[in-house]
Order: structure tokens, then sequence, then C-alpha cells
């Protein structure tokens, strides 16, 4: 008989447990409710797509792994992408590799550049994905504060490092804030990295999603930041392609072959009926994201004025990209409380400010890529409605208590 009993690692009990499927699972106790919690688009991808899919004849390509990298003709699609919309050119110095989306290109990067132990910088909120990798590879995350308006701080990235610090991670456009990093603001993080001889990770899945003018600056495209950038980039959500799961990488030449180790073992390939289909994508370009820009931006504009006419329970800084804006509730109730409450008694969903670092006070992400023409005055009332009940009740109750000690106390 064994003497011990049989346990999951203390590694994997120490990670938060994934926010989505919990809140999905409260979703599904209560039919009929809009969710602002998921990161997806309302749209499906490019007809063209489906077009590619039809046309698929019995071939022994179909059951053959493609390279570890992705297919040849995937990989000239993405060189094309990044060299005419990134500025960026692909060399000797740098490699491509197409990946099952940019969470396992995350994954991809930590395996390659990282050692049991050593610190990767966060800026908080970050994005949960990225901390609970960190934790898998048994490294620490270090997550430093940014400023009132969620931007980073050099100062504060700079006092962060260490002798055990390995890379510096940027999102932008930012999941979860929404906010996008100016083009000044990353070369000086980028600068910075190269002079402290640290990599700088730029996940740039939101891309396209930027508002009001307002551009994406690509770290890539820097010179001389071949050494020491990786790019990460995903098709989930310019292209509708979230459960496709393509994305891929730039990464230093140095770097290849300890990312292709890692994603020879854990995948061997990404699909390869889906890197077809990312072709047919791809072929149909940016063009496509930004025909369903103007109902995001329609969206958000709507979403952005309402908060703003309850300013007095929750502060919103705004936001010019991707598709979230990161509130901060006037209330003693914790952020999954409030989403627990909306989920049940007002049909509507967020997420949790918790999981994404946010555990000073209650915060909430709200999501409206999935809201479509039809559902997103539906899902903005909701949510307001019950933000108004929840905190209202709440802080009536708190009144209520706090008059009642005041009469005893006299």
């Amino acid at each position: 008989m064994p003497s011990k009993l049989f346990t999951a690692s203390n590694r994997m009990l120490d990670i938060q447990s994934p926010v989505i499927p919990v809140v999905s699972d409260l979703i599904k106790k209560t039919p009929g409710t809009i969710s602002l919690g998921q990161g997806v688009v309302y749209y499906p991808p490019p007809q063209s797509v489906f077009d590619k899919l039809t046309e698929l004849e019995s071939s022994i390509d179909f059951n053959w792994y493609s390279e570890v990298e992705g297919t040849p003709e995937l990989r000239s699609c993405i060189s094309k992408k990044l060299q005419q919309e990134n500025n960026i050119l692909l060399n000797s110095s740098r490699s491509l590799v197409v990946t099952a989306g940019a969470n396992m290109a995350f994954m991809n990067a930590l395996m390659a550049i990282t050692d049991p132990g050593d610190e990767v910088i966060l800026l908080r909120p970050y994005y949960f994905n990225h901390e609970m990798a960190i934790r898998m590879v048994s490294c620490s995350p270090i997550a430093i504060e940014t400023n009132s308006d969620f931007q980073p701080s050099l100062d504060n990235i700079i006092a962060a490092v260490t002798p055990k610090t390995k890379a510096v991670v940027t999102v932008s456009p930012n999941n979860p804030t929404g906010v996008v990093y100016s083009e000044s603001t990353l070369r000086a993080i980028n600068k910075l990295c190269q002079e402290y001889g640290l990599y700088h990770i730029s996940d740039e899945a939101y891309e396209y999603f930027t508002y009001d003018g307002v551009e994406h600056f690509s770290v890539a495209s820097i010179p001389e930041s071949e050494q020491h950038t990786i790019s990460l980039y995903s098709l989930s959500k310019a292209f509708g392609f979230a459960s496709w799961r393509i994305g891929y990488m730039i990464c230093p030449e140095h770097l290849l072959i300890s990312v292709k180790k890692a994603q020879d073992t854990y995948l061997i390939c990404p699909t390869r009926i889906a890197q077809d289909a990312a072709i047919a994508a791809m072929q149909v370009g940016s063009a496509y994201t930004q025909s369903h820009l103007k109902q995001l931006d329609r969206v958000r504009n709507m979403l952005f004025a309402a908060l703003q006419n309850i300013n007095d329970l929750c502060s919103t800084p705004d936001s010019k990209g991707a598709f979230y804006f990161l509130i901060k509730l006037n209330t003693t109730l914790t952020g999954m409380q409030v989403v627990e409450r909306l989920i049940k008694e007002y049909k509507v969903a967020a997420i949790p400010g918790e999981t994404f670092g946010m555990n000073e006070g209650c915060y909430c992400r709200i999501a409206y890529g999935a809201l479509d023409k039809e559902s997103s005055e539906t899902g903005i009332n909701r949510l307001l409605a019950g933000l108004k009940g929840i905190i209202g009740q709440v802080n009536q109750q708190e009144q209520i208590t706090n008059d009642n000690n005041n009469e005893e106390v006299k």
C-alpha cells in the first residue's frame, strides 16, 4: 500500500484557478445571461475561410504533421503581413514560429528564456494567463504598479529589476484595461531591456483594435532590437478565430531551437487544417477587422458614456484599444461578489479584478467585444442596473449600520 496520499504538485496547487471557466459555469446556471466577461468578438471568421474548408480534398498532407514552426505557406503570409503592417522585416537574426494561439507563444517564450527561480516583470493589472504561466515554469511573477490611467512607469520597472530578472512583459493594446501604450513608452521599455540584458516580451494580440486615431506600435520594428525582443500575435480576436487556435511569435534566432523543443513536446505543430484556414483569413487581411471596428467603437462609446453617468459608483479610465474597460467600484464588496450577483440577479456577466492582480479595492473587467447591435443596449442596461442595485444596496446597508453604531455611542 502506498504510504503517501496521491496529490497534485504544490506548483500547480499554488496557481490561481482560471477565472473564465468559473464565470462560464455561473452563466450556464443562469440561462439568458449576456456575457461581458470573456474576451471574444461578435463576428465570425471571413467567408473565405469556410469556402476554403469546403474545397478541401482528401490529401495525405492533412494526415501528416506540418513543420513544427508552421507550414511554409502560412509563414510566408505572416512574413508579408509583418513587413507591410508592422514594419518588421524577418532576417537571419529573427525567427517566426506559428503557435496554437498567443498563450502558447508566451509559454514557448518562458520555456526558452527562463530557469526555475527566475523573475518576470508584469505590469499590474496583468493578463492572468501570463501570471499563471510564469508560476507553472517555477518562476516568480513580479507585478509592478502602473499609474492611475494604467500606463507603465519606467521608474517602477527599473526599481523591480534584480539579478534574477529575465524579462519585462508588455501587453498593448492592453488586456484587461484596454489602454494603448505610446510608441515613446514602448521604445523606452525596450531600450531599458536592452541596457539591463533583459528580454522584452511584447503581447500584441489586439494590434488592430484601436480607436479615435490612436495607433498601435510594434516594438520589434525598433532597429537593433532583434536580440532581446519577443513579439506575440494572434488571429483569435482580429479574425474571429478564437477556437481555431492560431497565433505566432517572433523570437531571436538564438532561441529558435529551444522554442521548437518546447512546441514539439506539447503540440508538435498547430492543427494543419486550421493553418490553411488562417491563410485564407490573412489573405483577406486587416480590412476584415477594420470593417467591424465601427460597431465596436459604437458600443465602446455607449458603454463609456453609461459608466460616466454612474461615476459616483465607479471610476472608469478611458481606453482607446482592445475591447475592455477596467472599472473600480466604490464598494466594500470583492470583485467576485459583484460578478456573482450580476449574473444571478441581473443576468449580465463580468470578470472580477482579483484575477488580474487587483486585490486592493473592487475592480471588474467589462468586455464589450461580443456585443452586436441587438445585444449591446440590453447588455449595457443590465450592467448599469446591476451596478446601481448591488452597490447602492450595500452602501445603504452600511450607512444604516454606521448610523446605528453612532447612535449607540451617543
